[in-house]
């Protein structure tokens, strides 16, 4: 027996629609697509529309139930909160999903979703439709909580116990630089130092640890209990951290323990401060010898300078006999005969010192250092040095012109933290000495972000004196926004 193969005919077979007669490929319903589209709406009871809160502070949105994440415009992150907030697509097979682009200011975001459902029988319907998202504006706890600059679960209380602000100016441009102060609800200046209040404790924390690899400092932590939960066994507090900061500062004059000027390589007891960084570093004003002292030595047997630029006096360089065997060096040792400025007892006394600044001082050139000779300094270590070791006088810096007009010269600035005055004072004298501090000193300023002052005409170089310059290099441009009003088409004409 044989069996006969009928070719196969390419046709599709075809049914006709039982509502409307029209021509379909066989399915289980016996209904075309039109006409199941027409009965069946396989996106019934999923949102075309939903709100999506916004933070327009700190720019997060609203992760349900009480989280704020942060998302870029079109990102995976965002499509993911979008599917999330949508009630109703579990019931249905999603395919895909996709932004359509709209305004960012619009605020909208249309998202275009393509789902599969089973429906009448067996027959599978896709379907492709638009969810339109309204982006509302609501402030997030934590934003809340810092613009009420009241609500703090801990604070970092920063002082020192000198007579000028230049270590905290100097401070507070570290502060910027790496950006330690973002999550700070509110920043206090206060008599002696500046308070830093936190919503968390973690972030004051995160601020001990920065100003222990910036300045010599140690600190103390309270806590004062708020409230106590006894069902639950929790505890609701507040931390205080109180951080002293050493009583040194730049171009500090002091006199060491005789035990530390030994552990230093044996120095001189009379030494002047360089640069305070997480140590205190010390140079010999007699031999130009540098020494670095640790927060930690400095700690286990403190002590303070005995003086500070503010009890400085003015001499005039007579001559200078350098050494040239340290003209290589940082700092080159050199003999001075000075003659002191407005003195008071009406002598015209000469002085002779060793100084380390043979490098800067010429004859004619004022500098400023301090009299031993007719100054009572109250300093115990100081009492018990030999008086034949203690010098007539030692030299700190070397001064360059007026005042005022290197403020009027000055073409750079510097930003400050937005902090809360309680007190005002009046600190013009400190903020123009440190000024001046960062234009003597490359190294000092090295760390600082120093922003071009373009208010402020360049000055040429026949205006220009002895005076150190920061250099253009070194300057960072200013952002500024300006919103500028829009001409109207009948003003252009």
């Amino acid at each position: 027996m044989e069996y006969i193969k009928h070719p196969s005919s390419g046709t599709q077979q075809t049914i006709l629609c039982c509502q409307c007669g029209t021509p379909t490929p066989p399915n289980p319903s016996n209904i075309c697509i039109n006409c199941i589209r027409s009965q069946v709406d396989i996106s019934e009871g999923i949102q075309k529309q939903a709100i999506l809160p916004f933070c327009k502070s700190c720019e997060r949105y609203f992760h349900p139930p009480s989280s704020w994440i942060q998302c870029q415009l079109e990102s995976r992150e965002l499509l993911a909160l979008c599917l999330k907030k949508l009630k109703g697509l579990n019931k249905s097979h999603l395919v895909d999903a996709g932004f359509i682009w709209t305004e960012p200011h619009s605020k909208r975001i249309k998202v275009k979703l393509t789902i599969q459902k089973e429906v009448l029988g067996s027959t599978i319907l896709q379907q492709t439709f638009v969810v339109d998202y309204i982006v509302q504006s609501q402030m997030c706890d934590d934003c809340h909580r810092r613009e009420a600059k009241d609500f703090w679960q801990a604070v970092v209380q920063i002082r020192q116990k000198v007579s000028h602000k230049k270590t905290f100016y100097y401070l507070e441009q570290l502060i910027m630089k790496h950006n330690i102060h973002s999550n700070s609800l509110n920043i206090k200046q206060v008599h002696d130092g500046l308070d830093f209040y936190y919503a968390n404790k973690q972030h004051a924390k995160r601020m001990l640890d920065f100003l222990q690899t910036v300045v010599p400092c140690r600190f103390k932590t309270s806590e004062r209990l708020i409230s106590h939960d006894i069902q639950n066994n929790t505890f609701n507090s507040k931390s205080t951290f109180s951080v002293e900061l050493a009583p040194i500062c730049k171009n500090d004059i002091i006199c060491l323990p005789k035990k530390v000027a030994k552990s230093l390589s044996n120095i001189s007891q009379i030494v002047i401060c360089t640069k305070i960084t997480s140590s205190i570093h010390l140079v010999d004003p007699f031999t130009g010898k540098v020494v670095e002292l640790l927060a930690s030595a400095y700690w286990r047997d403190p002590f303070n300078a005995f003086t500070s630029t503010k009890q400085l006096s003015e001499f005039t360089v007579l001559d200078t006999e350098k050494d040239f065997e340290t003209m290589n060096s940082k700092y080159c040792k050199a003999d001075v005969y000075l003659m002191k400025n407005n003195d008071s007892s009406g002598s015209d006394g000469q002085f002779h010192c060793r100084t380390h600044l043979g490098h800067l001082l010429s004859a004619g050139d004022i500098v400023a250092g301090f009299d031993f000779s007719t100054s009572n300094t109250n300093d115990s270590n100081l009492d018990l040095m030999n008086g034949d070791n203690i010098p007539d006088v030692v030299l700190v810096k070397k001064l360059y012109g007026d005042r005022k007009k290197r403020s009027k010269k000055r073409n750079w600035k510097l930003k400050e933290l937005p902090k809360e005055t309680l007190e005002k004072e009046d600190n013009n004298d400190d903020y123009e000495e440190f000024l001046e501090d960062l234009e003597e000193d490359k190294e000092y300023r090295m760390g600082l972000n120093i922003y071009r002052d373009r208010s402020k005409v360049s000055q040429s170089e026949s205006d220009l004196d002895d005076a150190p310059q920061i250099s253009l290099e070194e300057m960072m441009d200013d952002l500024q926004i300006e919103d500028h009003p829009m001409e109207s088409d009948g003003d252009e004409e």
